[in-house]
């Protein structure tokens, strides 16, 4: 089965099952301070897992597309990758790990024809520090599940990573490993979780691939989570029913969550048997990079730099249909470092010129049904990326030229121009200079470590949906918003706005700077409102009733049949604003104190920024 039989048949399942389909939200969260992409399904889901009313119930599933920014450096192997989608259920405080274990070994066994003698699961082991039980509730499941089909499934306790491959598998079927493993949350394991943020023990399923041999460089025993490629993780059961408290112990939620995520990539490479992700659904890049370049696929050597270039590329179509352009700071940056990378290992497939502006086309009709937008934006990510690649082309030119002058330091290169190591090594390697990896690698990890530290600075704060602050800023950009179109013209739209404890920043389409004057004018509007302190109201409705309302969105994002609507007005029932959103707000605006604009600024044509306070 190919990812569109799959995507469907997984829908399809969980909707007979009571579940509401919603749809994918954005490559690039809203209102979340604490990370730059959408990596997870659960993300946009956070409000609803803590207790907030989901408007299509408390059974929810869908395909929702993530990117792993962190993963940029594993593609090139038989399995990662940095863009995919993530099939998802969810229960809402309604059903528990017996439903939920019970429906997905169904669908995995039943619908998608998987033999269960392939499938093996892990589980959380407990965690004493934390005071946080061992789940023997789910091993006591699966061991019945397993029964059903014939299989008596021993539980075996793994530990760590390192402790389970001198122990090995032992002949089991379920392996109790520790928080490092067994335990999810956005932060990590428990001891990283910021105070709010919920999280929970879960339940992992892995397909066994039995034609790959076990790789001793991973460890001297195999086992579910080693790296070697012989176990591939296709899902995970997340038991959503903790949250960390200021004073880092841990409270149950007021319900009992569950959230499911499968890759369906990997789902595609388990129905196929095959173990290279590459090929479940990027038939149509490798065929195009064939067609550019003198190599195949299946020449090995060269594997390496399809792979890069096929995930890379498609990631970057999909960032920018999600309308985050390449730069130097934040998204912007992840989207020049794939294109740049790209562009590198085209160079090894001998394509030379600049035509990979060109895999847009076919990764929009791949995706053509699943997510139009990209076929709709199509001429503006074409022209995008080909201005990427031929600008990188002329620094990779300076970067060589700069090697011929004699500076061959490859950190330097690296950095400045782009060089992969390997590229400079072969370069000085020609020339008989000797380069150090080991020094590189050293410059290269401290480089990280400050890049890091500098992005935890920035994004402090939490959760913007948890904090009195962020629920405060979060209502100010509604007052914001309806500010600007009241004193710039009806044509503003909103397009995109980022929330912390600390300030609001809001993007809006406007052609030209703010004058002082037009400034001074929204600032006043706003305050005015704060002080008449008006009522906010939230109600919820069918997207075509709220649109009738005069209710607006953020524009280019994609919404359910069935949304919540916030107005705020006086006690008249003047609307000030209406807008589609999920919350949460304050109830009255007097709490929100003293709106003040700090900067204006503009961050693409087009597009302004507006950061303010509150006082």
């Amino acid at each position: 089965m190919k990812s569109g039989e799959i995507r469907k048949r997984y829908l399809d399942f969980f909707e007979k099952r009571g579940h509401k389909v919603i749809p994918s939200s954005s490559l690039v969260p809203e209102n979340d301070p604490t990370t730059l992409f959408t990596g997870s399904g659960m993300q946009p889901m956070v409000g609803y897992l803590l207790g907030e009313k989901h408007p299509y119930g408390t059974r929810l599933t869908n395909s929702q597309r993530c990117f792993r920014s962190v993963d940029i450096e594993e593609v090139g192997d038989n399995r990662h990758t940095t863009m995919f989608e993530m099939l998802g259920n969810w229960s809402l405080g309604d059903y528990f790990k017996d439903e939920q274990l019970d429906w997905i070994f169904t669908f995995l066994t039943d619908e998608l024809g998987i033999d269960p003698e392939r499938l093996y699961v892990t589980v959380f082991s407990g965690d004493k520090k934390n005071n946080l039980p061992r789940d023997t509730k789910s091993v006591d499941i699966w061991k019945t599940l397993f029964r059903k089909k014939g299989i008596e499934a021993t539980d075996v306790e793994m530990g760590s990573e390192e402790s389970a491959s001198v122990c090995g598998m032992q002949e089991g079927r379920i392996f109790y490993y520790d928080s490092e493993k067994n335990w999810w949350s956005r932060a990590g394991k428990p001891e990283k979780m910021p105070a709010g943020e919920p999280g929970g023990p879960d339940s992992e399923i892995f397909f066994e691939f039995t034609d790959v041999e076990h790789d001793e460089s991973f460890g001297k025993h195999c086992h579910p989570n080693c790296d070697c490629g012989r176990f591939l993780e296709i899902g995970n059961s997340v038991f959503m029913e903790y949250r960390k408290r200021e004073d880092s112990s841990f409270e149950k939620l007021p319900q009992q969550n569950v959230d499911f995520g499968g890759g369906l990539e990997r789902l595609v490479m388990v129905s196929e048997n095959t173990s290279d992700i590459i090929l479940t659904n990027h038939d149509s890049i490798l065929e195009f990079l064939e067609k550019n370049s003198s190599f195949s696929y299946e020449d090995n050597d060269k594997k390496t730099s399809f792979r890069i270039i096929a995930d890379h590329m498609k990631a970057a179509v999909f960032l920018i249909a999600d309308g985050v352009k390449p730069s130097n700071t934040d998204q912007g940056y992840f989207v020049r470092r794939l294109i740049r990378r790209s562009v590198r290992h085209a160079d090894t497939l001998g394509i030379k010129e600049s035509v990979l502006s060109k895999i847009s086309s076919p990764v929009a009709l791949m995706y053509k049904d699943s997510y139009p937008d990209i076929e709709n934006k199509i001429v503006d990510i074409e022209k995008t990326i080909k201005t990427e690649e031929v600008r990188f082309r002329e620094t990779l030119n300076k970067g060589l030229k700069e090697f011929e002058k004699g500076n061959v330091d490859p950190f330097v290169l690296f950095t400045t121009y782009g060089f992969p190591f390997e590229l400079t090594k072969e370069l000085a390697d020609e020339k008989g200079i000797e380069v150090s990896e080991e020094m590189f690698k050293e410059k290269l990890k401290e480089h990280q470590e400050m890049s890091r530290s500098g992005s935890e600075v920035k994004f402090k704060g939490g959760l913007g949906d948890t904090s009195d602050m962020s629920v405060k800023y979060h209502t100010a950009t509604h007052l914001l918003n309806a500010a600007l179109k009241q004193i710039l013209g009806t044509g503003i739209y909103q397009k995109g706005s980022n929330i912390t404890s600390e300030r609001m920043r809001f993007d809006f389409s406007y052609p030209k700077k703010l004058t002082d004057e037009q400034k001074k004018e929204v600032e006043h509007l706003v305050n005015e409102k704060i002080l008449a302190d008006l009522l906010v109201s939230v109600e919820e409705m069918d997207l075509q009733e709220a649109y009738n309302v005069g209710a607006t969105g953020v524009f280019g994002e994609s919404y359910p049949d069935r949304v919540k609507v916030y107005t705020i007005s006086d006690k008249s029932g003047e609307v000030f604003s209406r807008e589609i959103c999920g919350g949460p707000h304050v109830s009255m605006l007097s709490e929100l104190g003293t709106f003040r604009i700090k900067k204006e600024e503009s961050v693409a044509s087009g597009v302004r920024r507006i950061k303010a306070v509150l006082n």
